[in-house]
């Protein structure tokens, strides 16, 4: 043969080649196109599950969190009304011994007679006790309005009944012992006799 005619079998042959290679590599391409389609969807998926995790955990802590807060801020109002609930019951104990007190003055001044209503000593009683009756209702301490009122069991104890025309039906005629509220509480109820 001649080196011509082997050169043309060597060049078809080297053609045959470059075109198997070529349609090889396309073949080749294309699988690798697939491939990395398929590994960026693998790779968003499992990216989306990450991020659904992190969502999940992010959901969980925020509602552990929001459950702590309004637990604290459940606490902090029920330790606020136990101490202004302790304070009120405190405060309501010593109005209650001091009240004899009160009653001890209300007696003395109303054994004074006329005469003796100028000696200085009775006038200094006098303003001790004001004064004193000033600083509780500063506190919040009220005497208990009684006579000419209907009887009200919230705030009176009724320890007489008498029968009397003028007043009307369930009147309080007269009062043995004040009562005083603190702040809405009663503190000690009005002993009263009662009209039927």
């Amino acid at each position: 043969m001649s080196d011509t005619v082997k050169k043309e079998e060597v060049m078809d042959e080297a053609q045959e080649t470059v075109e198997t290679s070529e349609a090889e590599a396309q073949v080749a391409e294309e699988a690798a196109a697939d491939v990395a389609e398929e590994t960026v969807e693998e790779a968003a998926e499992e990216a989306t599950e990450k991020k659904d995790k992190k969502d999940e955990k992010i959901d969980e802590l925020t509602d552990r969190l929001q459950r702590s807060m309004a637990e604290f801020d459940n606490y902090r109002k029920r330790t606020e009304k136990e101490k202004a609930s302790m304070y009120m019951i405190g405060a309501k104990e010593v109005v209650e011994k001091i009240l004899p007190v009160i009653d001890n003055f209300e007696r003395a001044l109303a054994s004074v007679s006329e005469e003796q209503k100028e000696d200085p000593f009775v006038e200094g009683m006098d303003k001790v006790y004001k004064h004193f009756c000033k600083t509780l209702e500063d506190m919040g301490v009220t005497p208990i309005e009684a006579v000419g009122k209907e009887f009200d069991p919230n705030l009176h104890n009724a320890v007489m009944h008498v029968d009397d025309e003028e007043a009307g039906d369930n009147v309080i005629v007269e009062e043995f012992q004040k009562g005083y509220l603190y702040k809405d509480f009663v503190v000690r109820y009005s002993m009263v006799k009662v009209a039927n």
